[in-house]
Parts: structure tokens; sequence; C-alpha cells
């Protein structure tokens, strides 16, 4: 087989839809528009959500609960995952960045208790869950509040 033999497989394409092209196409006169109205016209579509004028779903129904604009985001690392780094590192939140454990530093970083710790590591984090600073000096490592 040579680049100039290749073909589509049969039936993996159809032709394109002629519009107004005669009555016998099936598309002809009206092409598929139907007779009259704002979807027969030039430009005449409307937006996903419009109801004709009537006051649409989405402001008919309540609004409900509510967002805290000052809440803070963290990305989160779980002790378990920290069994990567050699004995005696100290981890900071550029090395979490660098090594990709985290994709974005949001707000800081908060260390999760989840898992087991192998290796004495000094952890320099923004937060810690109670459990996770337990882990971390069991282990015989130390835990910094940035």
């Amino acid at each position: 087989m040579k680049l100039h033999e290749i073909q589509k497989a049969p039936g993996s394409t159809s032709a394109p839809k002629r519009l107004g092209r005669g009555t016998g196409s099936g598309l002809g006169k009206t092409s598929g528009k139907g007779h009259k109205g704002q979807k027969a016209r030039s430009g005449g579509s409307i937006r996903p959500g419009f109801e004709g004028g009537q006051m649409p779903l989405y402001l008919r129904l309540p609004k409900r609960g509510f967002h805290n604009h000052f809440s803070k985001i963290y990305a989160e690392v779980n002790v378990e995952d920290l069994n990567i780094f050699d004995e005696g590192t100290v981890i900071t939140p550029e090395l979490l960045l660098e090594t990709r454990m985290i994709t974005k530093l949001y707000d800081g970083v908060k260390i999760l208790g989840n898992g087991e710790l192998n290796r004495a590591l000094t952890v320099k984090a923004h937060k810690f869950t109670a459990s996770a600073q337990s882990k971390i000096e069991a282990a015989k490592g130390s835990c910094e509040v940035l």
C-alpha cells in the first residue's frame, strides 16, 4: 500500500446536505427550515435557556446556599506521599511544586494525616492536621508552620 492508494472505509463519510437544490432533493424551497418564524430567518438563532420572552426557568427558581468569598483554598498533601523523599529532607511548598506533588500553591499547603510516614523529615507548610503532625513527629521529624 502506498500513500496515493489510501482510501476511506466505505460508509465512513456521508455527503453534505445540499440545501436549496430543488424539491426532489427533499431540502429545496425552505431548505429544511419550515415556514416563517424566528428560526426560519437569517441569523435567527436564540440563546440557550430563552423561553420566548417568558421568565426563564433559571430565573424562576429560588437562589440557594452561600459562598464565602473570604474562604481559603489549600493544596493538600497526604503524609504517606512524603515517603518518596530521602531521610532528613526539608520539605517546602516550592519543593512540592517542583516534584509535581501539587500543581498550584493556592492559599497555602495543608498536610493531611492519611497513611504512614517511615522517614524523619522536616516539613514546612501552612497548615497541618492533628493526625499528620503526630505522625511526622512519631517518625522523628518536625513540623514548621509558615
